[in-house]
This record gives structure tokens, C-alpha cells and sequence, in this order.
């Protein structure tokens, strides 16, 4: 089970606290979206900007990252008493809190990277030695095949709600696996993923009967908001 943005069905969605209670339990990794600051620093974020999540709007790629960790974002509503401790934190505390709790990272690339900034990326993996517990993600398939040419190993999954014959030879051309829209899988398409010799993410399930029918199908990994 990878928990969706950590456990955001219990937490504020790609937080620390969210990331941590993932930790304390039984998953198996945390999902996180990144993005690049004004400053350059990959920061954690689903959105390009914060205005979904905060009551201040920035754009990420705009703003620096001391400007973007003054923001609180939202937590339980205006009249909750515990106000002011929820912020964005950067793909670094992120990894850390991974490698504390010891959990397989699954980080979506939101926006195109430059080759540039993946060798960036793949450093900062490098220099918390966890390369071989990560796994890039991304609808763009151009993220994808970038990363493999800095990085002939490392796990890839393209994100998709369209798996078409095509679209898993291109995955087999970078060695990269599936991750699908759930509403999408067969027991047919996940045999023919593993006959090619791939992997399946399914996401995201918070449903536990469908969870067990994806499993008795299967899948390799569920992506989840809360799911035990």
C-alpha cells in the first residue's frame, strides 16, 4: 500500500504530519507531488500554486522557498483551536522523514524537468543513499524517458488512464511500469502487464472490497488516502 500524498485521508495531504503518520503505520511507501521554487529548491506540492490549499496564493515556481514556508495552510477548518503548524515542507524534509520511518518513496514530477534538473534530483537521492528505495512518477512521458538517461535503474511508473497496447510499449522502451487509474483495471490488463514483465500501481482505491479485488487480481501496489 503507498499512502497518497502520505496519509492525506487522515492528515493535510503532502505535510510532515502527513508523511509521519503514514510512517507509524503499515504502508509500504508515501506518494509526493514535487516542484521547483523560484530559488530552485524541489519543494512537496500536488498544485502549481497554493491557492487550493492555503488562504494565501502563491505560484510555486514564482516564489522562493522562506516566502512559500511562511504560508499555513489549511488544516481542520477556521474553528479548529490548533492553527499555524501545517506548511509545505521541501523534498528534503521529505526524504528524511522516508528514510526515518523507512518507507519506499513514490514522488510524482508535476511540471517537465530539464535533464538539468533530474541529475539535480538524482543527486539529492544519491546524497541520502535512498535510490534504490524510490520510485519516480509522471503523466509526462518526457519526464520519464529523461530520468532513464541519467539513470539506467532507477524504478519509473507513467501515470495513465489510458493503458493502450501503445502506451506499454512505450513504458517497455524506458523500462518503465504502470500506474493506473484504478477505475481502469482488468484481471486481463494486469496479466498482460506482468506477461510483459512490468509492474502495476492502482490508484487511488479507498475503498477496502475493491483494495481486496485489485489484490486477488494481483496488482503490485495500491495507492490509497487511508487504507489499513
Amino acid at each position: 500500500m503507498i499512502a497518497h500524498r502520505g496519509l492525506s485521508g487522515l492528515e493535510k495531504e503532502n505535510t510532515a504530519v502527513a508523511f509521519i503518520a503514514a510512517g507509524n503505520r503499515s504502508y509500504y511507501g508515501t506518494e509526493c507531488d514535487i516542484h521547483l521554487t523560484k530559488d530552485n529548491v524541489f519543494v512537496v506540492s500536488h498544485d502549481g500554486n497554493t491557492g487550493r490549499v492555503a488562504p494565501v496564493d502563491k505560484i510555486i515556481k514564482e516564489t522562493p522557498v522562506p516566502e512559500l514556508q511562511e504560508i499555513c495552510l489549511y488544516n481542520d477548518g477556521p474553528e479548529s483551536p490548533v492553527k499555524n503548524y501545517l506548511r509545505i515542507p521541501t523534498f528534503e524534509e521529505y526524504l528524511f522523514i522516508s528514510k526515518k520511518y523507512d518507507k519506499h518513496c513514490v514522488i510524482e514530477l508535476k511540471p517537465e524537468f530539464t535533464i538539468f534538473l533530474i541529475e539535480v534530483l538524482i543527486e539529492l537521492l544519491h546524497k541520502y543513499d535512498y535510490l534504490k528505495k524510490v520510485t519516480l512518477i509522471s503523466f509526462n512521458y518526457n519526464n520519464l524517458a529523461t530520468v532513464r538517461l541519467v539513470n539506467k535503474d532507477i524504478s519509473l511508473q507513467l501515470l495513465t488512464s489510458e493503458p493502450t497496447p501503445e502506451l506499454l510499449d512505450k513504458c517497455a522502451a524506458i523500462k518503465a511500469d504502470l500506474n493506473l487509474n484504478h477505475t481502469k483495471a482488468t484481471k486481463e490488463l494486469i496479466d498482460e502487464v506482468h506477461a510483459r514483465g512490468m509492474k502495476i500501481n492502482v490508484w487511488t482505491v479507498n475503498n477496502p472490497v475493491l483494495a481486496e479485488q485489485y489484490a486477488t487480481w494481483g496488482v503490485d501496489f495500491i495507492t490509497t488516502n487511508i487504507l489499513e
